[in-house]
C-alpha cells in the first residue's frame, strides 16, 4: 500500500509522518509513505478547475490540482491520500467538510483521509503529555495544566511557554522565524508520540478515519450502467 501525505508545512509533516507510520504498524500493514510539505495553508482557488497560478505553493491553492493528478495516476489503486492542516481560527467541521468535498470531487477514485489540527499541529503534541515530557523533561507542567485540549488559544505559544526558557523572546519574534523552532519541537516530540495515548479530539478523529481507510483501502470500482 502507498500513502501520500499533503501537509501544510515541515513541522506538521514530521508529526503526521511518524504518527501515520505508528498507526499503520499497529494495524500490521506495510506501507510506502511519502510526505509533501507545502508553504502554508493558503486558500482554495475561486475556480478549482483552473490551472494553479505559476508560483502557487500553499496546500489549499494546489489541492484541487493535486487531487486531479493523484486520481489520474493512482485512481482505483492501493493508495490513501492524506490531507493534514491546521484549522487556525476556522470552523473545524466546516473546513473538514470542504476538504472532503474537494477530495471527493477531484479524486473520486482515491480513498482520502483529512486530518484537521485544532487549532494547530501543536495540539496533537500537547495531546500526549507523556511523550512531551520524555522529549522535554523540564517542561513547565503548570503551563501544561492550564491548557484546555484543542482550544483556540494560541496553541504554539502554549507549547513554547511550556518547553522554552526564552519563550517571551520567541513569541515576540513570531513568524516566519518561529517556523525553525516549531520544526525542532515537532521533530523532538514526535519521536515519542504514541497514537493510543493521544487525548486530542482532533487527532482521535484523524486516527479513526485513517484506521477505517486502512481496513478497506481500495476504493470501490464504479459499476458501468448499461
Amino acid at each position: 500500500m502507498k500513502i501520500e501525505i499533503l501537509a501544510e508545512d515541515k513541522s506538521g509533516s514530521v508529526v503526521v509522518h511518524r504518527e501515520v507510520q505508528k498507526i499503520c504498524a499497529k494495524a500490521g500493514i506495510n506501507t510506502d509513505i511519502d510526505v509533501r510539505p507545502h508553504r502554508g495553508c493558503g486558500s482554495l482557488p475561486k475556480d478549482p478547475n483552473a490551472k494553479p497560478a505559476k508560483f502557487a505553493n500553499s496546500l489549499l491553492d494546489l489541492l484541487p490540482a493535486e487531487c486531479r493528478a493523484y486520481n489520474s495516476v493512482y485512481g482505483n489503486k492501493d493508495l490513501i491520500l492524506i490531507v493534514v492542516m491546521d484549522s487556525d481560527d476556522k470552523d473545524p467541521q466546516q473546513l473538514r467538510n470542504e476538504l472532503y468535498e474537494v477530495a471527493r470531487t477531484y479524486a473520486p477514485d482515491v480513498r482520502s483521509v483529512v486530518g484537521l489540527c485544532t487549532e494547530e499541529i501543536e495540539a496533537w503534541m500537547l495531546g500526549d503529555r507523556k511523550a512531551l515530557l520524555k522529549a522535554y523533561p523540564d517542561a513547565n507542567t503548570d503551563v501544561l495544566d492550564s491548557y484546555e485540549q484543542d482550544s483556540v488559544c494560541g496553541t504554539w505559544e502554549v507549547l513554547c511557554r511550556a518547553i522554552s526558557d526564552d519563550y517571551e523572546e520567541l513569541i515576540d519574534i513570531g513568524y516566519p522565524a518561529i517556523g525553525h523552532y516549531k520544526a525542532q519541537w515537532a521533530s523532538r516530540i514526535s519521536r515519542f508520540l504514541e497514537p493510543e495515548n493521544n487525548v486530542s479530539p482532533s487527532f482521535t478523529t484523524f486516527k479513526y478515519a485513517l484506521e477505517t481507510a486502512l481496513k478497506n483501502p481500495k476504493p470501490l470500482v464504479r459499476k458501468t450502467s448499461f
